[in-house]
């Protein structure tokens, strides 16, 4: 039997344009309400009848498992899943409103966003520490090389987790500036292929990426193309202190590659741009959407300052990875750098 390499090696660089739902256009779709979720009545009752149990349970986020407060309404299951195909086969991201943040203590906020995240998919750690929820606070030592931005009031530059789908709940708004910011990998690379397909090629070869809660960097490509779908992972930062750690500098076609990709990114008719207020959860699923952050101004009391919860989620529906794209769900706990 012949067969054709040179035919499955061209299948793995994507070269036609992506149409499906999630190659969207930020000013496009901004006055759209298709990507916003109403909890209903029934969903918050079925919520709150939830925070009942883990109360009597004295039971508090991330110490219990869904299996602690199974919800098996199915309504509420339906509408789960609903929302995880919307991730990973609609827009890659969704805002999700109803709840009320002056009826609910942080504590009681904290349960109820963790459990509806452990009924999409599996909690999964953000840093060596072996944190599942997650503290986006203006916390951190600027002068420390090892703070992460997240915990700073800075702009924060697009990337995406480690995770299938990251989640965020707001508590608490800035007292100005802070807005998320997101854009579609899709429509970047549908522009890098429109604008810049001799540089394609650049984006599927493996480059060392300092990943979290790794002892030395590792390889994986900024774009994969599998099972017919496509993956994107990228934070420059990490790309760049990967390859000084290996002490393999980036050439100059690849330094011109990643300035391609951020012009793209940052052309402010492509993202999407929102103000998270309190009670709203937001949804992303990281191999399609990446995320970002303005910068903003806290309040002076520290009892009004910004504060996001996060999830890392692994979901069951997440498409399938190529094996030069290794999956990355969590950071595994005790190993490199614990920030």
């Amino acid at each position: 039997m012949q067969i054709n390499i040179l035919g499955i090696l061209m299948n793995t660089i994507l070269k036609s344009k992506i149409t499906d739902k999630c190659a969207w256009i930020g000013s496009e779709i901004a006055d759209q309400t298709d990507w916003i979720y109403q909890l209903s009545p029934h969903m918050l009752a079925t919520l709150n009848q939830a925070l009942k149990v883990l109360e009597a349970k004295e039971l508090n986020a991330p110490e219990f498992t869904k299996y602690d407060v199974y919800i098996e309404d199915p309504i509420f299951l339906a509408e789960i899943e609903k929302i995880s195909n919307e991730l990973e086969n609609g827009y890659g991201f969704i805002v999700i409103r109803g709840l009320d943040t002056n009826i609910y203590t942080e504590a009681q906020l904290a349960n109820l966003y963790y459990l509806f995240g452990l009924h999409m998919g599996d909690a999964v750690t953000q840093n060596a520490r072996g944190d599942l929820l997650g503290y986006v606070e203006n916390v951190g030592d600027k002068s420390q090389k090892m703070t992460r931005v997240y915990e700073t009031n800075d702009y924060l530059p697009y990337h995406s987790d480690l995770s299938d789908v990251v989640g965020l709940l707001s508590i608490r708004k800035a007292k100005e500036g802070g807005l998320s910011s997101i854009v579609s990998s899709s429509t970047v690379y549908n522009r890098i292929l429109e604008q810049y397909p001799e540089y394609l090629g650049y984006f599927y070869h493996t480059a060392w990426y300092d990943h979290l809660g790794e002892i030395d960097p590792s390889l994986s490509p900024i774009f994969s193309y599998f099972d017919g779908k496509l993956a994107c992972r990228y934070l420059r930062h990490y790309i760049e202190l990967g390859h000084d750690r290996r002490r393999i500098p980036l050439s100059q076609v690849q330094i011109e590659a990643l300035n391609i990709f951020d012009e793209i990114s940052h052309d402010p008719n492509l993202r999407l741009d929102m103000m998270l207020e309190p009670g709203d959860m937001q949804f992303c699923n990281n191999y399609c959407v990446m995320h970002s952050r303005s910068s903003f101004e806290d309040d002076d009391d520290l009892r009004n300052r910004r504060k996001l919860l996060r999830l890392w989620l692994k979901m069951p529906n997440a498409r399938k990875l190529a094996q030069d794209f290794p999956g990355r769900n969590g950071i595994p706990k005790g190993l490199g750098q614990v920030a």
